[in-house]
């Protein structure tokens, strides 16, 4: 056999057990298992019915007007407050207030049992416009909900009378005036709990 055959069987016979030891060094026992996760994020969902709470027409002062609508939770998570933001404008046709007619419809929340009617709450629209949510919160709903909140799935009454107060002075200001209110329900989830 000539030198060159020898060297080429050499080679390949090196090449071939250098082969061997590598693939002896990465051959060892093995197991793999695989974990599938899912994170799935609740929903917060307030309903509020009717949207449309009161619509009056040719109110005079020392009319009253009681209206009923529900707060519900058609979410998955539990409601834990729920907070009120009020706005409104006023239309004066005529431009002659020097009032604001909003100081004159006067709020009272009320806690409906067994249809006896407590005032939780009373105040102006224009005094309601002016506080900070947290504060409605802590005197309208806190009463009702208190610590348990509004739990998913649930629905709540609230009851709301309106008076045009009759403070026994002339309010002709007034007449023909309208006013547009807007109530806006702002839900906050309960705390965060450790599974």
């Amino acid at each position: 056999m000539s030198i060159k055959k020898r060297f080429g069987m050499g080679m390949m016979s090196a090449a071939l057990g250098i082969a061997l030891i590598g693939g002896g060094t990465y051959a060892y026992f093995s197991d793999t298992e695989t974990t599938n996760n899912t994170f799935a994020a609740g929903t917060l969902d307030l309903t509020v019915a009717p949207t449309e709470i009161i619509n009056i027409d040719n109110m005079k002062p020392g009319d009253s007007f009681i209206r009923d609508f529900e707060l519900g939770n058609g979410g998955t998570l539990d409601i834990d407050k729920v907070f009120i933001e009020t706005d409104y404008t006023v239309n004066d046709p005529k431009g002659d207030n020097t009032e604001d007619f909003a100081e004159h419809i006067q709020v009272e929340f009320l806690y409906n049992v067994n249809n006896l009617d407590e005032v939780i709450f009373e105040t102006t629209l224009a005094e309601l416009k002016d506080m900070t949510p947290e504060a409605i919160n802590q005197h309208i709903f806190y009463p009702e909900f208190g610590d348990k909140g509004l739990p998913a799935g649930e629905t709540h009454d609230l009851v709301v009378k309106f008076n045009f107060v009759n403070n026994g002075e002339d309010q002709n200001q007034f007449q023909g005036d309208s006013l547009q209110l807007t109530w806006t329900f702002n839900a906050t989830q309960k705390p965060g709990d450790q599974r």
